[in-house]
């Protein structure tokens, strides 16, 4: 039997992780599970797939990996669409981490940068948000960094992404929110220790975010009742300077 098939049986609602990769996405796929959620997964890679289902059986859930390319609108809807009706929870974790002076930065960069980063969310969140509005309630997670409120050198193409994503946010939140599904934006400011982090800037020097921790922040968003919503919330490790 395969995850899809498992997931697809079950009986939980769905926590869906789009841009599942290592340390933040293990982090909320096991912390979701263990909360009550069957998670799905939506990314072009299926490598820590294994490692995932394995941590959400742990906690009691199931797993269901959806193979896509979350800027192509056709494979995000394939991919999502079924399951679209059990999402309760929706994480947009996905970008394109680019620090280039702008000098030597490429339209195409750019615009890659961009779509991973915005449209990538546009095209999930319209899969799962009919559901959500017909049944009055749901949570989407739009995760953000310290660009998204402060652009820096050479963070040209990233820093447009994040405050686009940002805007996207506030937008849905006013247009969805008095039909109660709950939007909310949060800024990361710090690095995430997982492997990606170490091999691009080498071992913690200081303190750096914990996915785990993390993913404890998101799921009380989830949890929030309706008459105290948090839109927007800021992130970072004891040691960061702000």
């Amino acid at each position: 039997m395969t995850a899809q098939s498992e997931t697809a049986m079950s009986g939980r609602p769905i926590a869906l992780i789009a841009g599942l990769g290592e340390g933040l996405g293990a982090g909320l796929a096991t912390t979701f599970a263990a909360a009550g959620y069957d998670i799905a997964g939506l990314s072009r890679s299926q490598l820590i797939a294994p490692s995932v289902e394995a941590a959400a059986r742990e906690q009691g859930g199931s797993y269901s990996h959806l193979t896509a390319d979350l800027v192509l609108e056709a494979e995000v809807a394939a991919a999502a669409q079924p399951l679209s009706d059990r999402v309760e929870v929706l994480v947009y974790a996905a970008h394109t981490f680019l620090i280039t002076p702008f000098a030597e930065t490429t339209p195409e960069e750019f615009e890659a940068t961009w779509r991973v980063g915005c449209l990538g969310a546009m095209l999930v969140a319209r899969v799962v948000a009919p559901a959500m509005v017909a049944r009055g309630n749901g949570t989407m997670i739009f995760t953000g960094a310290t660009a998204s409120i402060k652009g820096g050198a050479g963070f040209s193409a990233f820093a447009s992404a994040k405050f686009a994503l940002r805007g996207f946010a506030q937008a849905l939140a006013r247009e969805l929110g008095t039909k109660g599904v709950h939007f909310a934006h949060v800024v990361l400011d710090g690095l995430i220790e997982e492997p990606r982090t170490t091999s691009r800037f080498g071992p913690a020097t200081a303190a750096r975010m914990e996915p785990d921790a993390i993913a404890a922040a998101y799921l009380a968003l989830a949890r929030q009742h309706r008459y105290a919503w948090t839109h927007e919330v800021d992130l970072r490790p004891f040691c960061e300077k702000f």
